[in-house]
């Protein structure tokens, strides 16, 4: 069983999901990958960990909160787990590229898959893929729409 809640935030409704006492899922509306809602699914605002997401991305909107504290189980490959911890290392305020990424990870030739693994990051926000941009310093592709990226790395102070 997956619970979830939506929430409202400055950049419009999103959706989080939690098993096992684990968040799982942090998605704006309308953006790519968006889980479709299946009996599997459950409404259950009592949740704990859905309700202290809830709570930090509150802080996190309001600029009071720059590091998430929650307990996380993002579902992926191997590799796909591989970039999203690389991504959760990437500071409030700070950008990195996919190159930067794919270097740090001893793999300087996955850029592209880098970049695909990025993509599909099920915590939007909370693994802060919105950090990332392209080599020559452009904003480049997010699930959520590059509106949504710009406003959070301005609302973190990131150079641009």
């Amino acid at each position: 069983m997956i619970d979830y809640i939506d929430i409202g935030s400055p950049l419009g409704r999103v959706r989080l999901a939690a098993q096992n006492g684990e968040l799982t899922g942090c998605y704006f509306d309308g953006q790519k990958y968006y889980p479709e809602l299946t009996p599997a699914w459950r409404l259950h605002p009592d949740c704990a960990v859905l309700q202290e997401a809830a709570r930090q991305l509150e802080l996190y909107f309001a600029g009071q909160l720059q590091r998430f504290d929650l307990p996380l189980a993002p579902k992926g490959t191997a590799f796909q787990q591989e970039v999203w911890r690389a991504l959760s290392e990437i500071n409030s305020g700070r950008l990195s590229t996919y190159q930067q990424i794919a270097n740090l990870l001893g793999r300087p030739r996955a850029t592209r898959a880098v970049g695909a693994a990025v993509g599909r990051n099920p915590l939007s926000v909370i693994i802060p893929c919105h950090r990332v941009i392209g080599g020559n310093g452009s904003l480049t592709g997010y699930a959520g729409g590059l509106n949504r990226k710009q406003a959070l790395l301005e609302l973190e102070k990131a150079p641009l």
